[in-house]
């Protein structure tokens, strides 16, 4: 039987990308998200090796028995993809207290608790694959998006600590960090704006999720067997 991933924030953009791409790989896909729209279901509906899930995440208190349900209904997994996350934009001294704690509670406590509760069958196996999608915004900052860099850099620290705990059972702990990309979370990015984004990459372009997924494929590959506790960057150099 081929390996299981379980993919959170599935329903589009990157999520989606992932889907596609890791069934193309050969690997069974647990598709996590809070809403089911038509891409995901046509997608579900031509590839007898996804399973769809609902859930939502930032109801913390519920990912115990989400995680026991997945196992017993699916098995162990080989590989975790930690995507879902939410981006509120404002400025933190007028940010609202319940919407920070809506991002924290989604962007990284989520993921620690999937981790740890989707960490104890890899250990079984003694092999496994832990992603955590970051962004890199964690490192160079934004007007506006303080909260969420912040959970993005405690999702970093957070994946290399833990890669140190879990290497000598044969399991590695990587992040993905994603520039601006082609989605719908970009599509207010037009005219002047945009094109100063582009013009700040070597590349002359944004990178898609389709360039991030290829990413978390070759993470969860064997050739990537001997990489952890780093963060692969792929925002067509902008960062440079």
């Amino acid at each position: 039987m081929s390996e299981l991933v379980v993919i959170t924030g599935a329903s589009r953009g990157l999520g989606l990308a992932l889907c596609r791409q890791l069934l193309n790989a050969g690997y069974r896909v647990l598709a996590i998200s809070r809403t089911q729209p038509d891409a995901l279901l046509t997608l579900a509906a031509q590839q007898p090796a996804l399973s769809l899930e609902h859930a939502d995440l930032s109801n913390l208190e519920q990912i115990q028995g989400l995680c026991n349900h997945w196992v017993k209904q699916y098995g162990r997994p080989y590989a975790l993809v930690n995507n879902a996350a939410v981006g509120y934009d404002g400025v933190l001294a007028t940010m609202h207290n319940s919407e920070i704690d809506a991002l924290l509670k989604l962007n990284l406590q989520a993921p620690i608790l999937l981790c740890k509760y989707l960490l104890r069958p890899m250990l079984l196996n003694q092999r496994g694959r832990i992603v955590n999608i970051s962004s890199i915004i964690a490192r160079t900052g934004f007007n506006g998006l303080s909260v969420y860099a912040a959970s993005k850099a405690g999702l970093e620290g957070f994946s290399k600590s833990l890669a140190r705990e879990t290497g000598k059972a044969g399991i590695t702990v990587n992040c993905v960090a994603p520039g601006y990309m082609q989605t719908d979370m970009t599509q207010s990015l037009q005219g002047d704006k945009l094109d100063s984004i582009k013009r700040r990459s070597p590349l002359g372009r944004l990178a898609t999720p389709d360039d991030a997924a290829g990413a978390v494929v070759y993470l969860l590959s064997t050739q990537a067997s001997a990489v952890t506790g780093t963060t692969i960057t792929v925002d067509t150099g902008s960062t440079a």
